[in-house]
């Protein structure tokens, strides 16, 4: 092969490479979007429900959505369910609110593993949302 062929074969490689990388460069900044918005939604819910909900009503849906994780059978939200059954434990606001920063530091962390796991949460907190609270037809 000439060397104008070899060089035109690493210039075509080398685009198709960069335009991989690109794509991937905005799936990941995608990805990083709709995080950031699914977490301000759910910070958004966690605080009317500490305002407006009983201490038994948040307890019970705790219970409810730690044994969904459970029943995925996810590993890594065993230090979830130890933080979780920290706040009920103490059970007020501040207890709470250092659940869900403690959470949010936990799951910022790289990773594919992480970015599943916290898919897998927000799915099982939908998921319990709606069995305790039906939408009406």
């Amino acid at each position: 092969m000439s060397e104008q062929g070899k060089n035109n074969e690493w210039d075509s490689l080398w685009a198709e490479y960069t335009k991989s990388l690109e794509n991937w460069k905005s799936l990941f900044e995608q990805i990083q979007k709709a995080s950031k918005d699914m977490q301000s939604k759910f910070n958004e819910v966690w605080d009317k429900a500490t305002v407006e909900s009983s201490t038994d009503t948040l307890k019970l849906f705790g219970e409810n959505w730690q044994k969904a994780l459970n029943e995925a059978g996810m590993n890594s939200f065993k230090e979830f369910g130890e933080n979780w059954q920290k706040a009920l434990n103490d059970s007020n606001t501040a207890s709470f609110k250092q659940f869900t920063e403690n959470w949010q530091k936990a799951l910022s962390s790289s990773g594919l593993e992480q970015m599943n796991a916290y898919g897998e949460m927000m799915k099982k907190f939908a998921e319990t949302w709606t069995s305790m609270w039906p939408k009406s037809q």
